[in-house]
């Protein structure tokens, strides 16, 4: 059964017997609290994109896109071929090229803060470059077609993690939020079996987590 915003708000308040103004008012937090912990838990390829962009002569930075999470991997084009940067820490990449003015093809890349990524050596010409990383994506409760991939294919998580969230806020009793906990826990490691083992297992780099299939 998938799940709209709408009918996972009444599922909600269905399972709480709630709809109490102000617990109804938290309905569209619940479901945000739920999602987060489905997106940090879980390494799916619904959440990878690939992108293009540029760098900049002589600029060392790389602007991230407004929905980052996480890199898997950053190439740029080089004489018509795709040359992969290796990720390091933002230490290594400036104990390579100390001097930011040493300039060539970039071999190093780094998270430098939220919103940008540091390359090594800086650019010594204008380069295409494709990002492939993790990314946030949107929200059912910001859908305007009113579901999203996880309301479509992992509508138990979706449940049971809100109602996690919503008998916190109630403060209910411990042994029904330890079944919702464990519902919500069950229903991630279904995730994690598809994304991180059935996805995985002829892929010819590890570029994520992997896991034996249950």
């Amino acid at each position: 059964m998938a799940f709209t915003f709408t009918t996972l708000k009444t599922a909600i308040e269905d399972y709480t017997d709630n709809s109490e103004t102000t617990f109804a008012s938290q309905l569209t937090r619940f479901i945000l609290n739920a999602e987060e912990r489905i997106l940090k838990e879980c390494q799916l390829d619904v959440f990878r994109k690939n992108v293009a962009g540029s760098l900049t002569a002589s600029n060392k930075f790389l602007t991230k896109p407004i929905d980052f999470l996480a890199p898997f991997s950053l190439s740029v084009i080089n004489s018509s071929n795709n040359e992969f940067l290796l990720y390091k820490q933002v230490t290594f990449v400036q104990d390579y090229t100390p001097n930011p003015a040493t300039e060539g093809v970039p071999l190093y890349y780094a998270d430098w803060n939220d919103e940008t990524l540091l390359v090594a050596p800086t650019p010594s010409s204008a380069l295409n470059v494709e990002l492939h990383y993790f990314y946030r994506p949107e929200s059912i409760t910001a859908a305007s077609s009113g579901t999203t991939w996880l309301g479509d294919n992992a509508e138990l998580a979706l449940l049971y993690g809100a109602l996690v969230e919503a008998y916190i806020f109630m403060k209910g009793e411990q042994d029904v939020l330890s079944a919702y906990e464990s519902r919500f826990q069950e229903s991630i490691r279904w995730l994690k079996n598809l994304g991180e083992g059935l996805q995985t297992r002829d892929e010819y780099r590890y570029d994520r987590v992997r896991r034996d299939v249950a």
